[in-house]
This record gives C-alpha cells, structure tokens and sequence, in this order.
C-alpha cells in the first residue's frame, strides 16, 4: 500500500478518515431554554415583508395557546421591536440575557432591545453580525417554547448561512411580493433551503392584490401572481397571499400588530401545527 498523501480528490481507498461523519455546527440553546419547533421567515430580497409574516405567524400561533419566542436576526434592519411596540430593553444575569415580553405575553429579542437608542446605526462587519445571531440562540433565556420564530436578514448570505448551520431549524417560510423579478429572487431562497436541507413549509406572497372596500373586488396591482407556479415547481404545499391593507400598515406602523384581524394566513397556521 502506497503512503497516504492525506488528499482524498487522488485516492480511492475506503480508509477511516474518508469514514468520518462531518463534524456539526449546530450550538446548543441556553441551558435554561427548552425550545420545540424553530421556524426561520426568509426572503431572497428585503422590503418584501418579511418582519410582517414573522409577526402575523407568531400572533396567530399564540392565540391557539402556544408559547411562543421571536428572534430578529436581521441586525442592522430590525423592524419587530416596533411593529410590537416594544421599548424595554434586556436585562440579563449570570445565566444569560432575558428576552423583551410582548403584550400577548410572547419574548422577543432583537438587536434594539439591546441597543441605547433604537435609531443608533449597526455597522459591524458579516462575523460580529453573525456571531450575534448565534448569541441570540446561545445566551438568551428563552424559557419553555412551542415555537421560535426567527426573522431572517434577507438574501442567501454569510448571516443566513450561520443561521442554518448553527441553529437546528425545523422548516422555513418564504415570503415573496408579486413582481416577477422577485419570483426569481425567491427560487433562489428556496434552492439555498434545499441545500442545507431544511423543509420549504410554505411560500406567502405580500402584497398580492387589493381589495375594494366598497365592491370587494381584488386588483392585482403587479400583475398576475407567480405565487402558484413557484409553489408547484418546487412541490411547496402551503401558499398564502396577503393583501395591501391600509390597517395592517397602521397596526404594524403603531406597534400594535397583536390586535390585526384577517384570515389570511389561517391555512399556512394550521399548517405549523402539524409539524
């Protein structure tokens, strides 16, 4: 037998080291968290309503009586603090930092619950920004949780790779907005889901269309939905749309998204139940 020269690409014996398993980059939770289910909303662009999805699916878990945490791990833009209205900072102990409570009793963390002022600029370079996302999970005392949601930073980048590679997520849901040049960004979200190999539970089209207060007819303000046709390509079972709705905008505006009514993502709902 030929010396080993240790490059596996020019050797074809089944040796021990070809053998082993690759190590995980999965971190444990605070030890103080027991967590059930993570469900991390992406989108492949932002301004898509991303934030608003993860803030909807989390209402609506917690009023069928599940615990439910939410992380925004979308550092330099956080948008959950607000749509909550949330303006307490953490506090922590020896044991970890102890997220920011909702009114619906719901924890949150995001990087302006830590932050002097909620305007102050977060310019730090792609690993401090994805070492904290990690420190979300590792030091945060999440308590007892069916669900955690986590608000991902758009794209398919160096924070979002952390993300799946350091957190144990259950299964994502994509958001996408109407127009065909995002449908293609939205593949793109999918296919990076697929290569780390974390289920597509389900794709939400915002701001699909516009219902007429007076006659309740829907325009499509962008042109027909692709919504369907990404769905089907990629064997995505659950779909939503979610309208342009002037009280949504308000209640999200006016930190009071937990008292939104609308059934549209009742299904997609249902759906994270069954997981």
């Amino acid at each position: 037998m030929s010396e080993c020269t240790h490059d596996c690409s020019t050797c074809g014996v089944d040796c021990a080291s070809r053998q082993q398993t690759p190590e995980s980059l999965l971190q444990p939770c605070n030890e103080l968290s027991h967590i059930r289910k993570v469900i991390a909303v992406v989108s492949g662009k932002g301004g898509v309503g991303k934030s608003l999805v993860t803030s909807l699916l989390s209402v609506n878990m917690k009023r069928e009586g599940y615990q439910v945490g939410i992380m925004d791990a979308d550092i330099t833009g956080p948008s959950i603090p607000r749509m909550f209205g949330l303006t307490a900072k953490c506090e922590g102990s020896e044991q970890g930092i102890f997220p920011v409570r909702s009114k619906l009793d719901m924890d949150v963390i995001s990087i302006n619950c830590l932050l002097e002022n909620d305007t102050d600029p977060v310019v730090w370079r792609g690993p401090v920004i994805a070492g904290t996302v990690t420190q979300f999970w590792t030091d945060v005392i999440w308590g007892d949780k069916d669900f955690l949601f986590i608000d991902m930073p758009p794209g398919t980048g160096d924070v979002p790779l952390t993300v799946f590679q350091s957190i144990p997520i259950d299964g994502i849901i994509v958001v996408a907005s109407p127009q065909e040049l995002v449908g293609m960004i939205v593949e793109k979200a999918v296919k990076m889901a697929d290569l780390m190999k974390i289920p597509v539970l389900g794709l939400v089209e915002n701001m699909s269309y516009f219902e007429c207060p007076d006659c309740g007819k829907k325009h499509y303000l962008y042109g027909d939905s692709k919504v369907e046709e990404i769905a089907k390509k990629y064997d995505i079972q659950n779909i939503a749309r979610i309208p342009v709705n002037p009280k949504l905008t308000a209640a999200a505006d006016k930190g009071m998204i937990e008292l939104y009514e609308g059934d549209w993502l009742d299904d997609l709902t249902a759906a994270l139940k069954e997981i």
